[in-house]
């Protein structure tokens, strides 16, 4: 148990922003899905796939929150910066309840890791635990050298992330500001969607940049203040 430990805590220390009812345009039917999986209420591994800052994290996170809202163990652990480490990282890890993976095209290629990966899969598998996957592309689309993994993420039941459209953008915003209590008025969140990268990351660095500065103005988030604070500082 000293394994999965230090994996469990990591769901419930994610902001409440990376919650299921914080995620803007998912797939029809694909909350359901993640719930149903988190709840222990199905068998069958889950595949995430989609191009950077497309939320992958968010609903791994999500899922492994309602894992343990039901009493249910959970862990979620990102390959990313493991690449020749897999098999020491994944120790323990089969006594999770659910399992969430996130990042898993970091380590296609190496062959020691797909093995310990493919193993991990078969083990949680056999146990009826819950699995849930995030890559950037779909199974056939990474380079693996283990037909045998490729072979088992394919079976999972996939599911490709949109990029958020400008409606989508504009909702994610409102919400984080709602949740925080922010008054966000919609010319300043137009003016901001019009000038601000598409990129989601980018988009949410600079929402963290002017929620600090309307708490320590306590102002609200108006274009004369949305211009003080980001030509002051462009970042």
């Amino acid at each position: 148990m000293s394994s999965l430990g230090p994996q469990l805590p990591l769901a419930l220390r994610a902001p409440p922003d990376q919650r299921f009812n914080r995620y803007v345009q998912a797939p029809a039917g694909l909350l359901a899905q993640l719930r149903t999986l988190a709840q222990a209420r199905a068998r069958s591994g889950v595949y995430l796939h989609g191009v950077h800052a497309t939320g992958k994290t968010h609903l791994l996170l999500a899922s492994c929150a309602e894992a343990q809202a039901t009493g249910r163990p959970a862990a979620y652990l990102s390959l990313r910066g493991l690449r020749g480490r897999v098999q020491a990282a994944v120790d323990g890890l089969e006594l999770a309840g659910l399992l969430a993976l996130d990042d898993v095209d970091a380590i296609a290629g190496n062959r020691d890791d797909e093995v310990a990966l493919f193993d991990l899969h078969n083990r949680l598998h056999d146990a009826g635990r819950g699995l849930l996957y995030a890559a950037s592309a779909v199974p056939d689309a990474l380079p693996l050298v283990l037909p045998d993994l490729r072979s088992r993420l394919a079976q999972c039941a996939r599911w490709a992330l949109p990029v958020l459209d400008d409606g989508g953008r504009a909702e994610l915003l409102r919400q984080r500001a709602a949740a925080r209590g922010l008054e966000f008025d919609e010319a300043a969140l137009e003016w901001l969607l019009r000038r601000a990268s598409r990129d989601l990351g980018s988009l949410t660095a600079i929402f963290e940049r002017l929620d600090r500065a309307s708490l320590a103005a306590q102002r609200r988030l108006t274009v004369p203040f949305l211009r003080q604070v980001l030509e002051a500082d462009p970042g």
